[in-house]
């Protein structure tokens, strides 16, 4: 196991992080890694784990962490590399730890908060009240995160929603103001919410997989990840001069992400949940088996190009272009996507991913478009 780096093990805790899923911590852990390599001293990170499983107990059992197998094609080049992530300090569960949880909403040195729910994960509970111990929904978390932060007359904070949502920043403030506002909150909270604390919309894009179960470092990494080369962070640029973001290949300053959105979410997530939808009843395991059938490829191309990128081809520039890169993407041999883990909350990415391009479609042409319809 590689060790964390010895600048990153003595730097703050300056990130709490909503999510231990291998999203996370292949893309915003691994490239916060990477900057305090390079001197940056961005910080370490406190990873809250919400829903019931392992992986908080496996984050601290791996104290100098764990690692990213990235593999893939990139511009004809195989690429086959491991990438340490030593970022993370130590992981809480929310459910037994939430006065810990609490303790580093106070701290001085937090600076940012970082999320990453499912499109289900924003559904609010009966049991949610600023005293639960914890709230359920996670915006309800980050509300009492946020109101003992704000007891503590602690600095704000910069919020980065990382869900696959369009528009997740002012979305997420929205109801996390409401809430404080149901909660009867002062409104100086509120305020302090809206005006002080800095949200900043943001679109995520890089296929992560579990780690090859065959790699040299299974056995000793429980939690081995695999991530394609390709990685884009699209965050719209801060108008706050104060607030400073990290430096990073992946990352990319824009004034706006829309178009970022529409095409990652429209064309790769759409092609994904129409394909699990399709294939996966036909016996199909996996994205790369899909590919690899050549019926099967010709439907998704015909998806993409006749009936999703029509939807947007005025909305987005070279929405084709990327369409034959998602393709590419999907052909990587080295990646496990299995469609048993796309088809996760399945409904709620259909009205996200799908429907939206299928009412768009009627609009335009005066008739439902064929395959979509299959799946919709």
């Amino acid at each position: 196991m590689s060790a964390a780096s010895a600048n990153a093990s003595g730097l703050p805790e300056t990130i709490l992080q909503f999510g231990a899923g291998r999203f996370l911590r292949a893309f915003v852990d691994r490239f916060v890694h990477q900057a305090n390599e390079q001197g940056q001293q961005v910080g370490r990170i406190v990873v809250v784990q919400s829903t019931a499983g392992q992986r908080a107990d496996l984050l601290n059992a791996q104290p100098a962490g764990f690692h990213v197998v990235v593999r893939g094609i990139q511009e004809g080049e195989t690429i086959d590399r491991v990438e340490p992530v030593g970022s993370i300090s130590r992981a809480l569960s929310a459910v037994d730890q939430w006065s810990d949880v609490l303790e580093v909403a106070r701290s001085p040195a937090l600076k940012y908060i970082v999320t990453n729910a499912t499109e289900a994960g924003y559904t609010l509970a009966q049991s949610d009240t600023i005293d639960a111990t914890p709230p359920q929904a996670m915006p309800a978390k980050l509300t009492a995160v946020l109101w003992t932060r704000f007891q503590a007359r602690q600095e704000p904070l910069v919020l980065l929603p990382c869900e696959l949502i369009e528009g997740n920043a002012p979305k997420l403030r929205q109801i996390v103001v409401d809430l404080a506002r149901g909660w009867q909150l002062p409104a100086a909270f509120v305020d302090w919410l809206t005006n002080d604390c800095v949200w900043l919309e943001n679109l995520v894009d890089c296929i992560v997989t579990p780690g090859p179960a065959d790699h040299p470092l299974a056995n000793e990494d429980r939690l081995l990840v695999t991530a394609e080369p390709y990685m884009l962070w699209a965050i719209v640029r801060p108008t706050a001069k104060e607030v400073r973001l990290f430096d990073h290949p992946a990352i990319l300053l824009v004034n706006d992400v829309s178009p970022y959105y529409l095409r990652k979410v429209r064309i790769l997530n759409g092609l994904h949940t129409a394909m699990a939808a399709k294939y996966r009843p036909l016996g199909f395991q996996t994205v790369l088996e899909v590919m690899r059938n050549r019926d099967a490829v010709r439907w998704l191309r015909g998806v993409a190009f006749e009936e999703i990128v029509p939807t947007i081809a005025h909305r987005v520039e070279d929405a084709a272009l990327f369409a034959d890169q998602v393709f590419e993407r999907f052909a990587n041999p080295f990646l496990a996507h299995r469609l048993a883990d796309i088809a996760n909350n399945h409904e709620a990415k259909v009205a996200v991913r799908l429907r939206p391009t299928v009412d768009e479609y009627q609009k335009l042409f005066g008739r439902p478009p064929r395959r979509l319809s299959e799946v919709v």
